[in-house]
């Protein structure tokens, strides 16, 4: 399956993490993999797993699109918006395979195609944030 359709399926695994906690969450998760058509099992079970990743790594996401985001609290935040910069944050942070220009352009296309008006931009500009302070802080 192509890269683009598995993270727009990413995406939307994702976004039931904004109305769901624990045991629903992990039923909600199952019934969209169950009854989603364009799927082979090798590709549910790559969503799934990517999924539950990066579930675990909200904490720490969210902290760090936090500390760029000044005047935003993440719940005033788009839960479209909110939800793409998670998945691109991850994939820039986590994912060796994916440079993070290509995270940042794939994720402003799905702001187009899901968010609103201001999404791209916003989107484009948190990442573009993230971007500039990891590359001025310290190695260790």
């Amino acid at each position: 399956m192509v890269r683009r359709v598995l993270r727009e399926y990413t995406f939307k695994l994702l976004f039931h993490v904004n109305f769901y906690e624990g045991e629903e969450l992990q039923e909600q998760l199952a019934n969209f993999l169950e009854n989603e058509e364009g799927l082979d099992d090798a590709s549910r079970q790559l969503l799934a797993g990517k999924a539950r990743e990066i579930i675990s790594l909200i904490p720490q996401l969210d902290q760090q699109i936090a500390a760029v985001s000044k005047g935003w609290k993440l719940a005033r935040m788009g839960k479209v918006d909110l939800t793409i910069i998670r998945l691109a944050l991850y994939e820039m942070i986590y994912d060796d395979q994916v440079p993070g220009k290509v995270a940042i352009n794939e994720a402003v296309e799905l702001a187009k195609k899901y968010g609103g008006d201001e999404s791209p931009q916003f989107v484009n500009g948190i990442l573009a944030k993230l971007i500039r302070e990891s590359n001025s802080s310290p190695q260790t």
